[in-house]
């Protein structure tokens, strides 16, 4: 049985999709599932069992001799929640009780970090574990993230295989429920459907032109090829970087985004909020050469193809993956 957290969310849900497509159906869901619109995410996907993740701790504890791997996607990821005991809780706290079990009963695991633990980039955007204590995120999610990565690399016992993968900006299918915390590309699609336009931020940082800030944006599609290798390589445990390690701007995703849907571009700008002014990234690039030094090869879907095959496949007919 392969345990998935998270699972009626964006990444988790995608992610039982590929493990079905790979022959496992065993697949253990981990989540509340009191949101009927993520419900939908699970939708004829091959699942054994469906577990409240409140009582996740004690179904392992009896159910420990089944479980071949743990993926740990499930985590409260809103950039705006504040309330830090919440997040210390379910990131945090959460996360260490799975990463004990996993260490009692000798069971691999893969949990979902985030490039939000980099902050601005003071340090820049390599998966080097020697920085990991220095980092300075902007937010108390990119705050929880990191403290759990701290703690992890502190630990004497370790479960035999773990690794910590500090997403960057996953797009794709399967977050149609996320709101305002879903990808810039679901927020372009919708609002040039509406529209017929785009209003991206504009910059306040003379280094870059307005629409011309980097981001690293990486297909849902690519992410689960990473999952699905780590699942097999079972060595060289540590936090990795997943992103593509090619920066593009928000006007290369937009245009895109006008081109997938076959309309004419209309962009235009919009003052960058004050209350987020300060902490706003103007640039993200993942370095993917710790990943790719264990043996992962596959190509990352370019930004143009990745757009294409979301907006056309899936959001145009309001397909789930």
């Amino acid at each position: 049985m392969i345990v998935v957290t998270g699972a009626a969310g964006f990444i988790g849900s995608c992610l039982i999709s590929r493990l079905n497509q790979e022959g496992f159906k065993d697949i253990i869901a981990v989540d509340l599932f009191d949101n009927p619109e993520k419900q939908k995410n699970l939708v004829g996907k091959s699942i054994k069992e469906f577990v409240n993740r409140n009582e996740l701790k004690e179904w392992i504890k009896n159910h420990e001799k089944s479980i071949e791997f743990i993926f740990h996607i499930g985590a409260r990821t809103d950039t705006a929640e504040f309330d830090y005991q919440i997040l210390k809780d379910l990131n945090t706290d959460y996360t260490k009780s799975i990463w004990q079990q996993c260490i009692d009963y000798q069971i691999p695991l893969v949990y979902a970090s985030s490039a939000a633990t980099y902050g601005l980039g003071e340090l820049g955007y390599k998966d080097d574990h020697s920085i990991i204590p220095d980092l300075k995120p902007l937010n108390p999610y990119g705050e929880s993230k990191n403290e759990f990565d701290i703690w992890a690399l502190e630990q004497e016992e370790k479960p035999f295989f773990w690794a910590g993968l500090k997403f960057f900006n996953v797009y794709g299918p399967n977050e149609y429920h996320k709101g305002r915390m879903a990808s810039v590309i679901f927020h372009a699609f919708n609002q040039i459907q509406e529209t017929e336009g785009m209003k991206l931020f504009r910059s306040h940082n003379p280094k870059y032109k307005d629409g011309e800030q980097l981001r690293d944006f990486v297909y849902v599609k690519d992410v689960l090829e990473v999952c699905i290798f780590l699942m097999h390589h079972r060595k060289d445990s540590g936090i990795y970087n997943l992103g593509t390690g090619t920066a593009r701007t928000f006007l290369d995703l937009v245009k895109s985004t006008f081109k997938a849907l076959g309309k004419e571009e209309k962009i235009s700008f919009i003052d960058t909020p004050e209350d987020i002014r300060d902490k706003y990234q103007y640039f993200t690039e993942a370095d993917m050469s710790k990943l790719r030094s264990i043996g992962f090869d596959k190509e990352f879907t370019s930004l143009e193809n990745g757009v294409k095959d979301y907006v056309q496949h899936y959001l145009k007919e309001h397909n789930y993956l």
